[in-house]
């Protein structure tokens, strides 16, 4: 799907992966900008079918994306009409999806999602919207025991490569092609982070640590991106509980209850809103219902700015935004605050 959005995910790229692309990049039409929810399949299809009659080919939105939880924003953002999407994997996607392109890409290796990004670019002119939804969970045990005398072999960090090193490079090409795309006036970038990125998973400490890290990069980069004129980009994270994809087999998912799983549409629905960037349905942690007009009570902002810098935490059907810690004493607020920099030489 083309887009001035890019959506990115690694299902792909194994078999225990879902199989749609690893990126996406997209565009949003105008008529869409000013939209609000509720945020359901079958009236952002009917929005997308008027704007779409209206806004030449060239100026549709573009989007890259791929299986699973992927594959089905994909589709929504194709039920939306005014989309052009570019979907990214080592394989096509097991279905077709309406104004979308396929590019064979490696997302570990970074000339081969580079040269997509660029190929993407050159077609429009413009990316609006990043889908970094790469992700799988090691496949080892990581407290298994090895015999006395020698060291053990390293452990598999491939969820790290993934999770972690593709969605630092698909964030540092999305800043480079956010400022090219001056037609464009709602840029995001959407990172699938996970709760792993907020509480500790015994049983996958790697997949853990690559969530956390998916977190910190977007709370440290989403300031930044928001305020520079030349990017002007909204950076945000989802971080969804349980998802049934094809991340683990029928014999794993066995082992999880039926009520602790996010539904996938309320994974899509998510992501519209943080596109479209007004908080709906909302609940802080106090169970107290957010600011429903906009994004100004979620942000923190006291203004009428859209959703920007948020974790959102998916519970079964319910959402939350998530903000980072508070600072445990004024020392170390300072010391913090020390760091709101782009570079330690200034």
């Amino acid at each position: 799907m083309f887009s001035t959005k890019v959506l990115y995910s690694g299902a792909a790229l194994y078999a225990t992966t879902s199989a749609f692309c690893a990126a996406w990049v997209c565009y949003a039409l105008p008529a869409q900008h000013n939209k609000v929810g509720p945020y359901n399949f079958h009236r952002l299809a009917k929005a997308g079918r008027r704007g779409i009659e209206r806004v030449p080919w060239r100026r549709l939105p573009k989007a890259l994306g791929a299986s699973g939880m992927g594959l089905a924003v994909a589709k929504a953002l194709a039920g939306r009409g005014g989309w052009k999407l570019h979907l990214l994997d080592l394989r096509p996607p097991p279905e077709d999806v309406e104004n979308a392109t396929f590019h064979k890409t490696n997302v570990l290796d970074y000339d081969s999602l580079a040269s997509t990004f660029q190929k993407v670019f050159d077609s429009d002119h413009r990316v609006d919207f990043v889908f970094a939804n790469a992700g799988i969970v090691e496949r080892f045990s990581f407290y298994e025991a090895h015999p006395a005398g020698k060291p053990p072999p390293p452990p598999d960090q491939t969820v790290i490569d993934i999770n972690l090193k593709a969605v630092i490079n698909t964030s540092w090409l999305a800043q480079h092609y956010f400022r090219q795309s001056t037609q464009s006036e709602n840029k995001n970038l959407v990172m699938t982070a996970s709760v792993g990125g907020l509480y500790r998973c015994q049983v996958s400490p790697s997949y853990c640590a690559s969530k956390h890290g998916v977190v910190g990069l977007m709370r440290s980069i989403a300031p930044f991106y928001y305020q520079d004129k030349t990017i002007n980009a909204r950076i945000n994270a989802i971080c969804p509980g349980t998802v049934k994809t094809n991340l683990l087999d029928a014999a794993a998912w066995a082992t999880f209850s039926d009520d602790v799983f996010v539904p996938i549409e309320k994974i899509t629905d998510t992501v519209l809103m943080l596109i479209d960037g007004h908080d709906v349905g909302g609940t802080g942690l106090d169970g107290k219902a957010l600011d429903g007009a906009n994004g100004a009570g979620a942000n923190g902002t006291g203004g009428a700015e859209k959703l920007w810098g948020k974790a959102v935490e998916l519970s079964g059907r319910k959402h939350y935004l998530r903000d980072q810690p508070a600072y445990c004493d004024d020392h170390m607020a300072k010391c913090m605050l020390a760091t709101e920099r782009t570079t330690y030489n200034e």
